[in-house]
């Protein structure tokens, strides 16, 4: 008869999590294994892990550390599990995440159930037309420089499990692996990549910001989506004195305000005659600032909005001539289609959903790419550009549902 485990993780709990982990992929950890190898013995694999977490011997692997690039320029940091070591911080998600969950503040959108970015951009909308200050709040290297210290506090102000904790820890101080090879420890911070760790970041920012503004600054209205926030204030003062004080906020927490990339913007519109030299934001993707608008009457006025950011409309082209359409001249346009809509119908709802027509210029682009690849695949196209802008054009009359961002509009 085998003895009882000291943590009672039943085998069901890591199945399910083997399954969430399977749907998100993702990329092989330290160990090189992908998701379809760790397959190959599924039972006996899933088996080990759960012998090993319920006994409380597990210990996690080093995380494998990869530089992707950020739309502003450089690159961030990102720390890949592998396949066993996510399935096990997905054990620890979901049963952290119902105890945590209903703690949360109704502004934070960032990685949790039932919430989205386009929730947090709609009343950050609403909230521009209202106030007329933002604080757009910049946290230096913030997945980084989480104290480890100050988090698990806050992880056992809400669970005794003990597991729960364990773990945690030890996620904290598992390794990183760098590129060169090299070993790094970690006395900080949480590895942007980690299941566990959006969750373990929202929990140190409910304390560090969220509980800290609804203390201090109750009236004062903001969304957070992770670690970007952005704060509405009435006045100028306001938003000067609230910035001077999170400053020190943060600072308090271990964390450091980016003085160049934390910014006041004045929300000018129609209605706004002040003046003041910063009058845009960016917010997960999209830049507010003034933009034309019209109203049910067919008036036109100016308005506070948000629309696809400049820097997203160049990573999107970027994505879209990286494809070197042109170079597959013997790739049929349905393939072409099958191969791209996906990503198409990604851009298109995500980026499309508010003033839509800024995404115009970006799917002519596409358009123009897919010019490209005609001229190099029919030969009677390759020597005039109206020739082949019409024959395009027919194609998209004849099947206007060919391409996700044909029936979105337009596009000549």
């Amino acid at each position: 008869m085998s003895q009882p485990k000291p943590f009672a993780i039943s085998k069901r709990a890591v199945w399910e999590a083997y399954k969430r982990v399977k749907a998100n992929r993702g990329a092989a950890g330290v160990d090189g294994q992908s998701i379809e190898e760790f397959e190959q013995n599924l039972s006996g694999n899933l088996y080990k892990l759960w012998n090993r977490l319920a006994s409380g011997s597990y210990m996690p692997p080093a995380v494998r550390r990869v530089e992707i690039p950020k739309a502003s320029g450089g690159t961030r940091p990102l720390g890949i599990p592998t396949v066993a070591d996510r399935i096990a911080q997905m054990v620890v998600k979901d049963a952290l995440e119902p105890i945590l969950e209903p703690c949360f503040h109704a502004d934070s959108y960032g990685y949790r159930p039932n919430k989205s970015a386009h929730d947090a951009l709609a009343v950050a909308r609403q909230r521009c037309w209202r106030a007329d200050w933002v604080l757009d709040v910049d946290i230096k290297g913030f997945f980084d420089n989480i104290d480890h210290t100050l988090l698990m506090k806050a992880v056992r102000k809400h669970t005794d499990c003990k597991w729960i904790m364990l773990y945690i820890e030890r996620w904290l101080t598992a390794p990183v692996l760098l590129p060169d090879g090299t070993l790094q420890a970690r006395d900080k911070g949480t590895p942007q990549g980690g299941v566990i760790s959006p969750l373990l970041a929202n929990l140190f920012l409910h304390y560090t910001f969220d509980t800290w503004m609804t203390r201090h600054f109750s009236v004062i209205g903001f969304e957070r989506y992770a670690d970007d926030v952005v704060i509405h204030c009435k006045s100028l003062q306001q938003a000067t004195l609230l910035r001077e004080r999170l400053k020190e906020r943060l600072a308090a927490c271990k964390l450091e305000m980016s003085p160049s990339k934390t910014k006041i913007v004045y929300c000018k519109d129609g209605g706004r005659t002040g003046d003041y030299p910063e009058f845009s934001f960016d917010f997960l993707g999209y830049t507010f600032r003034p933009r034309k608008a019209q109203n049910k009457e067919g008036v036109t006025f100016l308005s506070f909005l948000p629309a696809i950011s400049g820097r997203a409309a160049k990573a999107i082209r970027q994505k879209v001539q990286d494809w070197k359409l042109h170079l597959r001249p013997q790739t049929s346009m349905q393939e072409i289609a099958g191969w791209i809509n996906p990503v198409l119908r990604g851009w298109l709802t995500y980026y499309g959903r508010f003033y839509r027509s800024a995404l115009y210029p970006v799917l002519a682009y596409i358009d123009l790419n897919l010019l490209k690849w005609a001229k190099h695949k029919l030969n009677r196209l390759r020597r005039s550009l109206r020739r082949a802008t019409n024959w395009l054009e027919r194609v998209r009359h004849r099947q206007p549902g060919l391409f996700a961002h044909w029936r979105f509009a337009h596009v000549r």
